[in-house]
């Protein structure tokens, strides 16, 4: 099923390095052809160290957040130690699997740092999960990729990783109506998550 259809849409992309990754998504909250809001935001801070970013139906990305922020917190209570990436990313996927005769209407990446390294993860809306250095998802993602991987290096800066998301989406909002309105990125380090907002122009 194509956001077009449904008259809703947005751009999400995430990268990683060695040493970070970064997720970024524009603001724009359009539906039926009608701009309904500037200000959305679909990346979010699921624990101290992971975060998605996710294009789609608003109130679906606002579910799935909900979702995995609350079983995160009760899975560190109950256990006494924190979930991998790849864990955050297998449990999501069993969620919206769980959901597919009536799926969420979003693809969400999972981005975030643990023990392992540095982590990227896809995922479409029945929960298919592959593991990539950087992925686009939603309606402006065939452009933003192309950005992404044209300026893409593992070594790259902190400064430059940034630098390329908000490009990316930037390149997105230019071309895809669905995109718009600022860019919010999440930084994730060693050192913790940071979150920092772009305007588009």
């Amino acid at each position: 099923m194509s956001y077009e259809r449904l008259g809703t849409g947005a751009t999400a992309v995430g990268l990683r390095t060695k040493d970070f990754v970064v997720l970024g998504s524009e603001k724009r909250f359009g539906y039926g052809g009608f701009v309904m809001s500037k200000t959305a935001k679909k990346v979010y801070k699921v624990s101290d160290r992971v975060a998605i970013a996710a294009a789609g139906i608003f109130a679906d990305i606002l579910a799935i957040t909900r979702i995995l922020s609350t079983e995160l917190k009760y899975h560190e209570i109950s256990t006494g130690y924190k979930i991998s990436v790849k864990g955050v990313a297998k449990y999501l996927s069993a969620v919206m699997y769980t959901y597919k005769y009536f799926p969420f209407i979003t693809e969400v990446i999972v981005g975030g740092i643990d023990e392992e390294g540095t982590h990227v993860y896809v995922m479409d809306p029945v929960g298919s999960v592959i593991e990539d250095d950087y992925a686009a998802v939603g309606t402006g993602a065939p452009i933003a990729i192309g950005i992404i991987e044209s300026g893409y290096k593992n070594d790259l800066s902190l400064e430059q990783g940034v630098d390329l998301v908000v490009r990316s989406l930037k390149a997105a909002a230019s071309r895809d109506t669905m995109s718009g309105d600022g860019i919010d990125v999440a930084i994730i380090t060693a050192n913790g998550i940071k979150e920092k907002t772009y305007p588009i122009q």
